[in-house]
């Protein structure tokens, strides 16, 4: 890279930063004209600061088995962390989805702590990438079972057409799988010898996990645990805002809330997740003020424990010795 170049680059980064912090922004002002401030506000009061705080906390508790959890996968893969060091990346990785510009900005710093941490780099690498297959299977499982009892929960007249709509979305995931192990070879062909060897580490370090089943069946029943102790939590919310909606439908609805958070629109999600949850909830007949509510509280959530993480992975960085370091 050109030493023109470097100083475009590094503008671009927070740039790309402030831009979707401004489109979160937007899209938060979109919600709030079009849906009426009073409920929203009455709603928002119903929660009170101590029931906020035993929200986080639960959620605290949640994010270090989800560290525990990470802790597994990654040393499964050959990574030889300690705890405190994966500790220091799953922090890292909660602080970066806020502030990095990249929709997989919280990776980034993850594996780059857990780089530097470990003699294995492709081991972190493979870990963390098995540890997302793990969050995304899990994911999906909750929708599944989200969409298996949705159909008892619309109305008779949406009940036929909910139905084809699965029926096509299985079938859309299944072509896309066929796809994917179809053309798989075609798509790695032309690669450099760099890619190549970084391919066969990753290649490597994914055959030491599958020689260990039972520590990835651990690990997903422990995302499957993670995963629905969020949608519990928000369900909580949303009775403390007044919504009542059954639980089968929020484990239909906040996991394809998730899923559109991570789409490289705002800056950690923030506006697309409270949009995709007044889309999904509203034609169940939950009042669209009622939802904003709960999205808003279950974001003060998320951006207080995103901020606590940030400050445990800089106390965890400044009291490590430095030999701990590569």
């Amino acid at each position: 890279m050109s030493e023109a170049a470097q100083p475009q680059t590094i503008f671009r980064r927070p740039l790309f930063v402030l831009l979707r912090w401004l489109a979160a922004l937007l899209l938060l002002a979109l919600l709030f004209h079009f849906i009426p401030f009073a409920p929203l506000r009455t709603a928002l009061s119903r929660v009170p600061p101590s029931r906020f705080v035993i929200v986080l906390l639960l959620y605290f508790l949640a994010l270090t088995v989800a560290i525990a959890k990470w802790h597994l996968v990654v040393n499964a893969a050959g990574a030889a962390l300690p705890f405190s060091a994966s500790t220091q990346c799953f922090a890292s990785g909660l602080f970066g989805d806020l502030f990095l510009p990249s929709v997989i900005g919280g990776d980034i710093a993850r594996l780059a702590v857990g780089i530097s941490r470990s003699a294995r780099p492709a081991a972190v690498v493979t870990g963390n990438v098995a540890d997302r297959l793990l969050d995304a299977g899990a994911q999906i499982s909750l929708v599944l079972a989200g969409f298996i009892l949705l159909p008892s929960a619309l109305p008779a007249a949406l009940q036929i057409p909910a139905r084809r709509i699965l029926l096509f979305l299985a079938a859309g995931v299944l072509l896309a799988l066929g796809l994917l192990f179809f053309l798989h070879r075609p798509l790695l062909q032309g690669r450099s010898r760099r890619f190549r060897r970084g391919l066969a580490q990753v290649r490597h370090s994914l055959r030491s996990v599958s020689r260990r089943p039972r520590l990835l069946l651990a690990g997903f029943l422990l995302g499957l645990a993670i995963q629905s102790s969020y949608i519990l939590l928000t369900f909580y919310v949303s009775h403390s805002c007044g919504l009542e909606l059954p639980l089968r439908v929020w484990f239909f609805a906040w996991p394809l809330a998730k899923f559109a958070a991570l789409l490289p629109i705002t800056q950690g999600g923030i506006g697309v997740r409270e949009t995709a949850f007044v889309v999904l909830l509203v034609p169940f007949g939950a009042p669209a003020a009622l939802v904003l509510a709960t999205g808003i509280v279950w974001e003060g959530v998320i951006l207080a424990g995103g901020l606590s993480a940030g400050l445990a992975a800089f106390l965890l960085r400044t009291l490590e010795p430095p030999r701990t370091r590569r």
